[in-house]
């Protein structure tokens, strides 16, 4: 892993001692560390500095932590952010929501310092483990009837349209389009798309796939009850 101040991290949160708290804390690891008091500020500052990893509350003023998140995932420069809600906040819906608006991983409040560290130097480590992987799979351009998967550009094109994918959601299609007629696990995809360092649940995984066939209409990524998934490697009329 490269040396912490290699590393920046914006910190979203309306409250000042929490910013106060955490930016303690990481600039004390060594990390370089950016903030903001809401989502509107969050997005210009992100456009900015364009961080590793950003960590945003998710109640806030003007414009909440899922809000900011999604026009995040609207910027090029930003597709490889690492997104991380921290919140009080633990029910399942405002998870939900977290992945849905295409976080990474979820952290509740209150946390402390050496869990806050830890977690935030696993996460940055699945930015190595990511390169490492995305190498291995962008070798070339996917072709399956009207969808073409250009990984290496980190295009995904839909009857000659292209849609735009958060990061997690564009792993999740290549690890199931890697392999046609292979069943990945449940365990198999969270340890490939998300890494063994953070802890998400099978609901995560629920959530990326129906946002996958939702965007794409892609009716090939098929479930296999009490398995996992696969991306049917048979010719279908529509797809």
């Amino acid at each position: 892993m490269k040396e912490a101040s290699d590393y920046k991290i914006l910190l979203v949160d309306d409250e000042p001692d929490i910013i106060e708290f955490l930016s303690y804390n990481l600039r004390k690891e060594g990390f370089q560390v950016f903030t903001a008091k809401d989502g509107i500020s969050a997005v210009k500052e992100a456009k900015r500095v364009i961080p590793h990893l950003i960590i945003l509350d998710v109640m806030m003023p003007n414009m909440d932590g899922i809000e900011a998140c999604e026009e995040m995932n609207k910027i090029d420069e930003l597709k490889n952010s690492i997104k991380v809600f921290l919140t009080a906040r633990s029910e399942d819906y405002s998870q939900i929501a977290g992945f849905e608006a295409g976080a990474d991983d979820y952290v509740t409040k209150p946390i402390k310092p050496k869990v806050l560290v830890s977690r935030v130097k696993a996460l940055l480590r699945r930015i190595e483990i990511s390169k490492g992987e995305d190498k291995a799979l962008n070798e070339n351009i996917s072709t399956f009837k009207n969808l073409i998967i250009d990984s290496e550009r980190h295009i995904v094109i839909r009857h000659n349209k292209e849609v735009l994918l958060p990061r997690k959601e564009f792993k999740l299609l290549l690890l199931l389009t890697s392999k046609p007629g292979k069943v990945f696990s449940r365990e198999e995809i969270l340890n490939k798309v998300w890494g063994t360092d953070v802890v998400v649940g099978d609901r995560t995984i629920d959530v990326h796939i129906r946002k996958l066939r939702d965007k794409l209409d892609l009716k090939r990524i098929k479930t296999i009850k009490g398995v996992g998934y696969k991306f049917n490697d048979k010719n279908e009329q529509q797809i």
